[in-house]
């Protein structure tokens, strides 16, 4: 791995070129978007590459998610810095320059790797000096994005990469109600409602709780009531080899305590749902005290066909927590052969059901303990 970003590029330029256009025929349509707007695919190896150093190759007792999510940071600020224009092969040659002696030194004893201070060093030597500081500033960071300063984040326009998206229509569930999948995933437990429910509606610090499996990045100059957000979602094919894939979700109806008529009315529909369908736990107890929930509405595209997620937040038997379930449209074979192999699990995983490190929503609950303190 001594010259793996240069390596990589190069010979990965192809196979990610080959990838994209698999992706765009036939039933591939449906799932066409690999990886982020932010890269081209002759970027995707050493994107990848990079992504590794800082998390997937290491063994799993060495991995630390603030270590990939400070390498996506480095990565989205980069992208920002340049013009947002989209990063492609060339850009290699800087991240080597400013990360390769780090990696011949490697993290741990192990050439290749990059620990938390060889990624705060190399992101100075790529971006600035400001980098590393204002990349552990809350204040200074949104969209995924470390600011100069608080007053560059207040000037930053989100909108800008959602031009680049381009996420197309909503695709909603249209299939008779009867016909629709239901399904629940456990419920995670959070320290504080009001904690949490200010953490959920903070939009520009979503990719802040990415998980392994997938990081939520804003595109609207907006709070939560109609954002649409880009999802970076992550496969493995082999266990070192993440492959990205990304799909656009926008949040269609958000209730919450202050408007008690739209709540009720909001979870009255979803426990009805469940209701015909006695196989599946419905996501909201009967008593619980429900603060807020909202309807996440896919995208063309994504990887679920025609569906919808719900998160909801309530308390019950002085215990708070947050929780999802999806429903969707039976899916065409193809969409339905993946999510058999590897969307089943990584669905279940990355709403809960799994190690805290995969689950976004584990991500989010840990967030709050660290705010409220002991």
């Amino acid at each position: 791995m001594k010259a793996s970003h240069v390596l990589s590029a190069a010979a990965g330029a192809g196979a990610a070129l080959a990838v994209d256009r698999a992706l765009r025929s036939g039933p591939g349509q449906l799932v066409r978007r690999g990886g982020s707007t932010l890269a081209s695919p002759t970027a995707s190896a050493w994107v990848t590459d990079f992504l590794n150093a800082a998390h997937y190759a290491k063994d799993p007792a060495d991995r630390d998610l603030d270590d990939l999510r400070l390498a996506f940071t480095i990565l989205t600020t980069y992208w920002h810095q340049q013009g947002t224009r989209t990063l492609g092969a060339a850009d290699v040659v800087r991240f080597h320059s400013a990360f390769g002696t780090a990696r011949f030194r490697g993290a741990g004893g192990r050439t290749g790797l990059l620990d938390t201070a060889s990624l705060l060093d190399g992101g100075a030597r790529l971006i600035g000096g400001w980098f590393p500081e204002a990349a552990q500033d809350r204040d200074r960071r949104g969209w995924g994005i470390a600011f100069p300063t608080a007053a560059a984040r207040a000037a930053h326009d989100p909108e800008v990469r959602l031009a680049r998206a381009n996420p197309g229509p909503l695709t909603p569930p249209r299939r008779p109600v009867a016909e629709q999948v239901w399904h629940t995933y456990p419920p995670v437990e959070v320290p504080d409602a009001a904690a949490t429910a200010a953490a959920v509606l903070d939009v520009a610090h979503w990719p802040d709780y990415a998980s392994e499996l997938g990081r939520f990045t804003p595109l609207r100059r907006r709070g939560l009531d109609g954002q649409t957000f880009e999802i970076e979602v992550v496969g493995f094919p082999s266990p070192r080899t993440p492959v990205f894939l990304r799909a656009y979700v926008t949040v269609t109806t958000l209730v919450t305590a202050d408007d008690p008529q739209l709540r009720d009315a909001w979870v009255e529909d979803v426990r009805a749902g469940f209701a015909a369908r006695p196989q599946e736990q419905s996501p909201i107890p009967d008593g619980a005290e429900v603060h807020a929930g909202f309807d996440l509405t896919c995208h063309a595209g994504h990887f679920m066909g025609d569906a919808k997620n719900r998160l909801v937040l309530y308390s019950t038997d002085g215990r708070s927590f947050l929780r999802a379930a999806g429903t969707w449209d039976p899916m065409r074979w193809h969409l339905a052969e993946l999510y058999d192999r590897v969307g089943a699990y990584s669905q279940h995983a990355f709403w809960g059901m799994s190690s805290p490190q995969e689950s976004m929503l584990h991500q989010i609950a840990d967030h709050v303990a660290e705010v409220a303190g002991p």
